[in-house]
């Protein structure tokens, strides 16, 4: 332990200096104030949470029923009815008290981590393009090969939760965690950047095995890994032409932020017009002619 003095002596300054000015004190910042998009988002997502359970809706099990009441992903209902709404909505609807818990424990520790890079516009904008993304690439997925009941017929499965967007941020922070000019030693830098990727690699693989198993054992638990992928990459794609603020001029930050955003929703927008006009599956065609 380091020793103190119980009566320290004032500093005697030579004759004819002045003492020094005294700087002032800087308090800390709150976690709030360093990260008010990642409290946000959490926040909104808690919100419509409580809102669904004070409605009725089951804490631990609701039904697709009440799912797709709250905003829940649904490929018939947003290429049938062009509710298409319901790609944004859905990232901040859950299904049940553990599912919401894991995605915002995630996204809790993945925002307060991207925040000081990309700024608290770059957090929610990646958020929603990343998570609209995942929700689009879930919804063609399943547009395209349904599920199909015992008599042949058509059945589109109810999509929601944040992870989509919250495997968009570690995609994002992946590349970000990339860059040199971060004041972070570099054994830091690197120690943070493996466990992002070993964080989304884990998860991928384990959303896989569990959708592998459910098929064999039908044990009625689905992962849409097709939301984790879509989001996964296009976090990646999102901070391909940013730079992280520390180290860079904020106005070349703010370029490369708009340029990242006009880039991905640009994409998205193709994409979603690509899903407006592909076929309805065989059986689909069956159902809407009869």
């Amino acid at each position: 332990m380091g020793s103190y003095s119980p009566n320290p002596q004032p500093e005697i300054l030579p004759p004819g200096e002045d003492m020094p000015p005294a700087q002032p004190v800087r308090r800390p910042r709150s976690s709030w104030a360093s990260a008010p998009a990642t409290y946000l988002l959490v926040g909104i997502n808690c919100a419509v949470f409580v809102a669904m359970v004070a409605n009725g809706v089951s804490i631990g099990a609701p039904t697709t029923g009440q799912l797709m009441h709250w905003g829940a992903n649904n490929a018939g209902s947003v290429l049938l009815n062009g509710e298409w709404w319901r790609i944004v909505t859905a990232m901040f609807v859950h299904v049940g008290i553990l599912h919401l818990a894991t995605n915002m424990w995630c996204l809790w520790n993945l925002g307060l981590l991207a925040e000081p890079l990309m700024g608290s516009a770059g957090v929610l904008a990646v958020y929603l393009l990343t998570g609209a993304a995942g929700n689009l690439l879930s919804t063609d997925l399943n547009w395209l090969w349904p599920i199909r009941d015992g008599a042949g017929g058509v059945f589109f499965p109810a999509g929601a939760g944040a992870s989509g967007a919250v495997f968009g941020i570690a995609g994002a922070l992946i590349i970000l965690l990339k860059s040199n000019r971060l004041p972070v030693p570099p054994l830091e830098l690197k120690k943070l950047r493996k466990s992002v990727i070993y964080f989304a690699a884990l998860n991928l693989i384990l959303g896989l095995s569990i959708s592998g198993g459910n098929m064999f054992l039908h044990s009625g638990l689905n992962i849409d890994n097709m939301a984790h992928l879509g989001g996964f990459t296009c976090g990646l794609l999102f901070a391909a032409p940013m730079v992280p603020r520390p180290g860079s001029p904020r106005a070349m930050f703010q370029t490369r932020l708009r340029l990242a955003v006009g880039m991905v929703v640009g994409l998205l927008v193709l994409f979603g017009f690509y899903l407006a006009h592909v076929t309805p599956p065989a059986g689909l065609i069956h159902f809407l002619n009869s």
